[in-house]
């Protein structure tokens, strides 16, 4: 996951990092909390993110390629305040809400940015979100469905571990990321043909009723 991302922030110029890494180097680097190493854990950064939204009767004549909004959702608590390690019971409620909003299912995606503050989160992602089934993300990754190329690329930014966690900013970076796909103006990073493409955040305290989580679904 951490080669993965790292390789994707080397395409894009407004990463923190952008060196590849080897698996050797990841495994090798300085254990943080085991099993997690250095390169296993995303950076708090310096950063700032932006976006316009607005109605679509209010856009400027000529010149601008909107993003339609589907859906955009946001979670909070858990219903049974489970402290699931596994997987995010509020996480599954948002995706099935933004498919719901959208008309759209995990089958339609072209590209995902989520919240990889870990290496094992964005496989947890990856499972929550609907890309596969439970207990098979770490599969879907070994067989490179989540790369550049991939069946499904999963944070062609680089995410948070090589783009770099402003934490405020993160999600708004997602969105700028989504926009930039969508409209086929991610340089050397670019998925081809994207034409839906989904973010997800999370934040807050697992064990406390704190947590919340943001799904959003952009289209073209």
């Amino acid at each position: 996951m951490s080669v993965k991302n790292h390789y994707n922030g080397t395409l894009n110029p407004y990463a923190q990092f952008q060196k590849a890494l080897t698996l050797e180097e990841v495994l090798g680097s300085p254990l943080i909390a085991g099993p997690l190493t250095l390169y296993s854990c995303c950076p708090n950064s310096d950063g700032a993110a932006a976006a316009i939204l607005c109605s679509r009767d209010k856009l400027p004549a000529g010149g601008v390629r909107p993003v339609k909004v589907a859906a955009s959702v946001l979670t909070t608590g858990a219903y049974d305040n489970k402290a699931d390690i596994t997987s995010w019971e509020l996480e599954i409620r948002a995706a099935a809400e933004a498919y719901r909003m959208a008309s759209l299912g995990p089958e339609d995606l072209d590209l995902l940015e989520v919240h990889d503050a870990f290496t094992i989160c964005e496989i947890i992602h990856c499972e929550d979100l609907g890309l596969c089934q439970p207990g098979e993300g770490g599969r879907l990754v070994e067989e490179g469905a989540t790369e550049l190329g991939g069946r499904i690329p999963v944070n062609p930014s680089g995410g948070l571990l090589s783009k770099g966690h402003p934490v405020g900013a993160s999600g708004v970076a997602q969105i700028v990321e989504l926009v930039w796909q969508l409209r086929g103006q991610a340089g050397k990073r670019q998925v081809k043909d994207a034409r839906v493409g989904l973010a997800q955040i999370m934040g807050g305290s697992k064990e406390a009723d704190t947590r919340a989580c943001t799904v959003h679904i952009l289209t073209r």
